[in-house]
């Protein structure tokens, strides 16, 4: 493991990445600050917790204060993201560089666009043709430039759709687990036939903390750690069998509101619904015979995702 002299790892977005990934590095050993606009609620064991801005250089360089490594997962609805994330880049961008941190950014698939099935490597073309694929392109563009002339020292992990505990707005989230458990409705996305990539928000996690440990991987893309592909099919019957009753599935075959999106996200969410028309293989070979780390078997996460939403069922009572 490589690490600066200082050793303060600042997490931006207190979501279920940026709070998993808190979590996975104080477990490592790292002094870590979590950062969000609240600079409340729960708190990972070993984290501090701190209210910061990060739409300004200014709130940016004060809640990154003193950190070796700054973590970017902060995320805007979605109908927002592209007025308010390419400023969002600004203010992350330029703090780092003011204060000589390096940069972990948390990314998405979209800058890819349509592959027609093809297996995405970090070597697939960037050919988005939606609003929001261009705009994460230009972004990430515009980090491996910072990276290239000198400006910051910056690393992209790029991660399919999350699962796992705390995870609720994705589509294997909200919208599944507690339809499994109580016998609701469970709620599936275009072909269900075609395999799709769900990345554990662990692996997630884990992924990002080995590139904030190791500044050799900077100036790239790494895909974060993945189990291998199944038809979403089969990952409803094996979340069938391990609820031990039959889902109440309900399949959308186009991007209308359901279950917990409503009609703003959907209609945000519309130019990306290609990624349940067409299979959705993400490869991370790359990142885990690099590292050494390999992703959690999609059979331990669905047990560790139901035991989650069983606890938080509950409470919810």
């Amino acid at each position: 493991m490589n690490t600066t002299a200082r050793d303060l790892h600042v997490v931006l977005g207190a979501g279920p990445a940026g709070s998993t990934l808190a979590g996975e590095l104080a477990r490592r050993g790292h002094e870590v600050r979590l950062v969000d606009r609240s600079g409340t609620g729960a708190t990972p064991e070993g984290v501090s917790r701190l209210k910061g801005d990060v739409g300004t250089v200014e709130g940016t360089r004060a809640a990154i204060e003193g950190a070796a490594v700054v973590y970017h997962c902060v995320n805007v609805a979605y109908h927002l993201q592209i007025e308010m994330m390419p400023g969002i880049q600004d203010a992350v961008l330029g703090a780092v560089e003011a204060e000589g941190a390096r940069l972990v950014v948390l990314d998405t698939l979209y800058p890819y666009g349509e592959t027609h099935g093809q297996v995405m490597t970090e070597d697939t073309p960037w050919h988005a043709t939606s609003a929001k694929g261009r705009m994460r392109a230009a972004l990430d563009e515009k980090y491996l430039a910072a990276h290239r002339t000198g400006r910051a020292r910056v690393v992209l992990g790029r991660s399919a759709d999350f699962v796992g505990p705390g995870v609720l707005n994705s589509s294997l989230g909200g919208a599944v687990f507690p339809g499994a458990l109580t016998g609701g409705e469970v709620f599936g996305l275009g072909d269900i036939d075609l395999p799709h990539s769900y990345t554990d928000i662990r692996d997630v996690a884990a992924g990002l903390a080995t590139l904030g440990e190791n500044p050799d991987g900077d100036g790239r893309v790494w895909h974060l750690p993945t189990a291998p592909a199944r038809t979403t099919r089969e990952v409803f019957r094996m979340i069938e069998e391990k609820a031990g009753q039959p889902l109440n599935l309900a399949v959308k075959s186009e991007p209308r509101p359901f279950g917990p999106f409503g009609e703003v996200f959907m209609n945000s969410y519309a130019e990306l619904f290609y990624q349940h028309t067409e299979p959705q293989v993400m490869d991370s070979t790359a990142i885990q015979d690099a590292f050494g780390i390999k992703p959690f078997p999609l059979d331990t996460t669905l047990d560790y995702t139901l035991a989650w939403y069983r606890t938080f069922l509950a409470s919810q009572r």
